[in-house]
């Protein structure tokens, strides 16, 4: 029987960064296939400018998740990207840049999920420009997804906003929300994973997804 993990995220959750462990753990099963979808939670109308305000709230609870799950945000990240006034708080790009890797090298998006978060949270660079993102995949030898980012058409922003259209309409009929959600769907059934004790132990994760 096929079995799908849909991952709801989004690419500036410090949440979703603290679960990446437990979600790798899940990639041990070669009959489950992985679905990732950005929810644009940070999106459009989700995104922001960095004020202090939101800095401080923002590395606070930074500083939570590294203490429960052990996830680095180091004091570059800190420095570079938290107290840069200029920034905006926008994962739009990130969310372009990770449709162009599905559309392209679809097995390797969740390699390319984690490059984009320890750029971020650890090595305190910009993710926020599509510049920067397609020399990030360019890295990676993800050459086709870097193009496709270096020049968005229509076609890869009308698939990155259908992308954020499913994560939320799936979101919606079961009853789950905000971002990480796990939901694991068989014989036509579907379950959200109970995820939260999974920060400071990923195993139970994989006993959640094995049960369901």
């Amino acid at each position: 029987m096929k079995t799908t993990l849909h991952y709801l995220f989004d690419p500036l959750c410090g949440w979703c960064y603290g679960l990446a462990p437990a979600v790798s753990g899940l990639l041990k099963y070669p009959a489950v296939s992985l679905e990732l979808l950005p929810i644009g939670l940070f999106c459009g109308e989700g995104a922001r400018p960095l004020d202090d305000v939101f800095a401080a709230y923002a590395w606070s609870n930074d500083q939570r998740i590294q203490h429960l799950t052990g996830q680095p945000f180091s004091m570059r990240y800190r420095d570079r990207i938290l107290g840069d006034r200029r920034q905006r708080f926008d994962s739009g790009p990130a969310t372009v840049a990770l449709t162009a890797v599905s559309l392209t090298e679809p097995a390797r998006e969740l390699e390319a999920l984690k490059a984009i978060q320890h750029a971020r949270y650890v090595d305190g660079n910009d993710v926020i420009s599509l510049v920067a993102l397609a020399d990030l995949l360019k890295t990676l030898g993800l050459d086709d997804a870097a193009a496709k980012v270096e020049h968005p058409d229509a076609e890869l922003l009308a698939a990155s906003r259908a992308r954020v259209n499913r994560a939320q309409a799936l979101m919606r009929d079961s009853g789950a929300s905000g971002a990480p959600t796990l939901i694991v769907e068989s014989g036509g059934r579907r379950r959200v994973l109970d995820h939260t004790a999974a920060y400071s132990n990923p195993p139970l994760l994989i006993s959640q997804f094995e049960a369901a």
